[in-house]
């Protein structure tokens, strides 16, 4: 088994909406979604955001309404047969010109998002042939570089949803010591069947970072319960994820079973804080949890000084 190596992740910026990673080159039109300086494809320093890529589109398009209606006021003003006709066409023209501009500065941001749509729409070819470039670019940093590679697949991942990627996320992240200061995540990267890295993964952070061990991931281990309780280390994985789930009360609604079952397990400090759960309800018996948390407490912890406060 290889070591597990420190690292310091780069910071992870998410974005409203997923559009917002994509960049556009501006000279070859390729897209990718790394925040790479020079694009891949023709090696330009013109890569910009595709929103701002829409706002130019939208400022030219704007800009040639203008244009057309200014021609139209040059041409009504060159058929005009008198000065008035001449003088009130040209006022005409620059008033209406005036209005479009106006309306149009209104309208830039709705206008903006039309383009935008129809830029995302045109280009989908494009948009897949940059994100196979960047998983290219993925794969060969692996091989040099895993933290490198890791932080390119978590990019892609915003815009590629599948498991292929997520395990290689997953099997990535087992090769770092993951600390709780870190921008982990865990949701994202959840798989459909039943991988050992990822209830590894799920096991170390119900250790390191319990908040992120929420509904899915809980039901994610009882789904394959029986699996992991075969790995080696199985029942642990299986007791930090029950210390993990005890943290709020609507996991304990949700999942009493459970927690009954490994409850005897729990180091002190998580059954402590099931202990004054229990003590905060005292109409909810769980399906026979109260009942197992008393036993656990008059067998073990009955004169500790800590458990006593909640008498």
């Amino acid at each position: 088994m290889n070591k597990k190596k420190p690292v310091r992740l780069r910071p992870y910026y998410k974005t409203r909406y997923t559009y917002e990673k994509l960049r556009v080159c501006k000279h070859c039109r390729s897209f990718t979604v790394l925040w790479e300086d020079k694009c891949a494809s023709c090696g330009k320093h013109m890569l910009i955001p595709v929103m701002e890529q829409a706002r130019i589109n939208a400022k030219r398009s704007m800009q040639s309404e203008r244009l057309i209606a200014l021609l139209i006021t040059l041409a009504a003003v060159l058929f005009s047969q008198t000065f008035l006709q001449i003088i009130l066409c040209l006022l005409g023209g620059i008033a209406l010109t005036a209005l479009l501009w106006w309306f149009q500065r209104k309208m830039l941001e709705t206008e903006t998002k039309r383009q935008l749509d129809k830029l995302l729409r045109s280009s989908e070819r494009r948009i897949i042939e940059g994100i196979y470039l960047n998983l290219t670019t993925a794969s060969a940093a692996i091989k040099d570089d895993e933290q490198l590679g890791y932080e390119i697949l978590r990019e892609i991942a915003t815009i590629v949803h599948n498991d292929r990627i997520r395990l290689q996320q997953i099997m990535l992240l087992q090769t770092f010591v993951l600390r709780k200061d870190m921008e982990l995540e865990l949701d994202p990267l959840m798989l459909d069947g039943f991988e050992p890295a990822l209830a590894e993964y799920i096991g170390e952070l119900a250790k390191i970072k319990r908040e992120l061990v929420k509904n899915r991931a809980i039901r994610y281990v009882l789904l394959h319960e029986r699996e992991i309780l075969r790995m080696k280390n199985g029942a642990g994985i299986m007791t930090t994820v029950a210390g993990a789930a005890v943290r709020m009360k609507k996991y304990v609604d949700s999942y009493p079973d459970f927690i009954l079952r490994y409850a005897r397990q729990l180091p002190q400090e998580r059954f402590l804080r099931l202990y004054q759960l229990v003590r905060r309800n005292p109409n909810q018996s769980w399906n026979g949890l109260r009942d197992e948390v008393s036993a656990i407490y008059n067998e073990k912890y009955r004169w500790d000084p800590e458990f006593q406060k909640w008498e």
